[in-house]
């Protein structure tokens, strides 16, 4: 059974909520907590792995475990990004290149196992588990690239987020007018809605002087966490309403 929700509007707004709480949260643990990023990233990838595994053991598609998983994943790479970029003073460029390598190699591994990379496909545990992998080094490479564009590149936060705003705006259009893979889109949009999370998360995170919002990682988690708790809600009732229809017309 398909264990994955349907690729609607909501699914990237919730996509975009979660991986802007994963930034907050991130940088709540290591930074503010004063934990550290080794030990956060430890800590982290071990909650992923509790929730991977309970995804990978169900057996249809649960809202709150899957939303929990992704969360997971952008957590954790929010702070293994920083260990790399930071404490093993790799730098946002560098960080960026060798997860875009791993995040490619994953991809061609996916290819060349004879499944699809459609995520309509994702029905056996192979999948799940190449999936699931893609997204946590997809969420890690986004936090490397959205720091370089806050940081390095002098967008600043809020031009780091239109920047890529507007190249997720330009796939949505390439989604509905050209004949370009609509897998590949899939997965570039995945791939930059983890920046944008990040600028985003800074911009809400940082004071005033550094050009952000000042809610700080606590505030700024709770808001999130709040906005995403919503959505879960509400697409878990209507998936609900959905089900009793369909059971109802099979009656």
């Amino acid at each position: 059974m398909k264990k994955i929700p349907e690729i609607t509007i909501y699914f990237w707004v919730m996509k975009i909520c979660a991986t802007t709480l994963g930034e907050t949260a991130g940088d709540l643990l290591s930074k503010t907590m004063n934990i550290g990023y080794a030990v956060s990233s430890i800590i982290l990838v071990g909650f992923f792995l509790i929730t991977v595994i309970s995804q990978l053991k169900a057996k249809k598609y649960h809202p709150w475990l899957y939303w929990l998983v992704i969360l997971s994943t952008s957590t954790a790479g929010t702070t293994m990004s920083d260990y790399m970029d930071r404490t093993l003073d790799l730098g946002y460029a560098k960080g960026s290149l060798v997860l875009i390598m791993i995040l490619l190699a994953i991809f061609i591994i996916w290819r060349f196992s004879g499944e699809s990379l459609s995520v309509d496909n994702i029905r056996t545990i192979k999948v799940e588990l190449l999936y699931w992998t893609t997204i946590l080094f997809s969420n890690t490479l986004g936090t490397a690239l959205g720091d370089f564009l806050a940081d390095d590149s002098g967008l600043g936060f809020a031009g780091g987020a239109l920047l890529i705003g507007g190249l997720l705006i330009i796939l949505v259009i390439a989604t509905y007018y050209t004949k370009i893979s609509k897998v590949l889109l899939f997965w570039i949009a995945f791939v930059l809605t983890r920046p944008f999370g990040a600028t985003m998360g800074d911009f809400l995170v940082k004071s005033h002087e550094e050009g952000g919002l000042n809610f700080g990682t606590i505030g700024s988690s709770a808001i999130l966490g709040a906005i995403l708790i919503v959505f879960v809600i509400y697409t878990t009732l209507k998936m609900k309403k959905t089900d009793n229809i369909n059971d109802g017309m099979l009656a």
